[in-house]
């Protein structure tokens, strides 16, 4: 089984190399790409754009929403090319996560100066060792 930790670990440190090397101001699908295959590279399992279906009420509704990168079958990575990140991007990310029934997810918004100012740790129900400033949900 994937350790979660180290898994968040190399993704945020393939992720700010990334952006080190390109730059900010490239389209979404281009930081997804080579992400994924610098992880596939690492020996992760990756799997991208997959679509989830979910079910409310008795109704079933396929593909309702895509999943940038999902690693090991465990971790959700969101990616995100815009000026700043807000309030509903880390809302999107965690229902994501309790409708996956996954604990952790990274959203990382490559179009800041810096990574930093752009990566969010965002836990469902998990005992993270992350600072608290990194997560979005504190309890």
């Amino acid at each position: 089984m994937m350790d979660l930790e180290a898994a968040a670990s190399d993704v945020i440190d393939v992720s700010l190399r990334l952006h080190r090397e390109l730059g900010p101001g490239l389209l979404e699908s281009v930081y997804e790409t080579v992400l994924a295959s610098k992880l596939v590279s690492l020996g992760y399992e990756v799997e991208r754009q997959r679509s989830v279906s979910i079910d409310f009420e008795g109704m079933h509704f396929d593909a309702a929403f895509r999943i940038d990168l999902i690693i090991g079958n465990r971790l959700l990575v969101e990616i995100k090319s815009v000026e700043r990140l807000n309030a509903a991007h880390a809302k999107q990310l965690l229902t994501y996560l309790r409708l996956t029934k996954q604990p952790l997810g990274l959203l990382i918004n490559f179009e800041g100066e810096t990574l930093k100012e752009g990566l969010r740790r965002i836990v469902n129900g998990y005992t993270p060792f992350a600072p608290s400033r990194l997560r979005v949900n504190k309890i």
